[in-house]
C-alpha cells in the first residue's frame, strides 16, 4: 500500500498514517517533501490494527534506503512509538486531532514515550504535519549539502517575508 513520490527516486523519508482519514492533514508534510524535491514513500498502516505489518515496516525501512520516518495518528496514538522501538532511524511523530478531545490525546500518547524510544513530536494537525516535513529536510541535510543550501534559502525566504510585515507604518 505504499505510494511512491518525487520522479521515480529511491525514497529516503517514510510517512506512515494510522487510517486513510489521515491522509488530507499528511499531504501538509508530502507538499514540503516534494517542494524541496525529497522522494518519499506514503503508508497505511496501524499499530493497532495491523501491528505485525506495521513493525516490519518500520524493520525494514533502513534497508530500504529509508532515512527518516514521519508517522501521524490521532486517538491511542501509538504509531509513531511502535515504529520508534522498532527502528533506529529517526521518527517524528504528528499527532492528529481526530477523537472528541480534539488532538490532545494523540498529543500525549505521541510525545509520552519511554526512555529509550525517542520520537520528536510535532503540533496536532496541519501545523504539525508541515513541521515534521520540514524537520525531516533538516535531517536530511546534516548530510546533503546541496539540500542544506536550498533549506537556508527557504528559512532566509521565510524570514524576508516577515520582515516586509513587520515594519513600523
Amino acid at each position: 500500500m505504499a505510494r511512491r513520490r518525487a520522479a521515480d527516486q529511491r525514497p529516503v523519508v517514510g510517512i506512515v498514517v494510522g487510517s486513510e482519514s489521515d491522509l488530507e492533514i499528511m499531504k501538509e508534510s508530502s507538499r514540503v517533501l516534494e517542494e524541496f524535491q525529497v522522494p518519499y514513500e506514503l503508508v497505511v498502516s496501524s499499530a493497532h490494527r495491523a501491528p505485525a505489518r506495521t513493525q516490519a515496516y518500520a524493520r525494514s525501512a533502513a534497508g530500504r534506503g529509508l532515512r527518516v520516518l514521519i508517522a501521524a495518528a490521532g486517538g491511542a496514538a501509538h504509531l509513531a512509538g511502535t515504529l520508534a522501538a522498532s527502528t533506529t532511524l529517526p521518527v517524528i511523530g504528528v499527532p492528529i486531532g481526530s477523537s472528541p478531545l480534539g488532538g490532545i490525546d494523540a498529543l500525549l500518547s505521541t510525545v509520552q514515550m519511554p526512555g529509550g524510544v525517542p520520537v520528536a513530536t510535532m503540533a496536532v494537525g496541519k501545523w504539525g504535519a508541515r513541521n515534521a516535513g520540514i524537520l525531516a529536510i533538516q535531517i536530511l541535510a546534516l548530510s546533503a549539502p546541496p539540500l542544506a543550501c536550498r533549506l537556508q534559502a527557504f528559512k532566509s525566504s521565510m524570514a524576508a517575508a516577515f520582515e516586509g510585515r513587520g515594519k513600523a507604518r
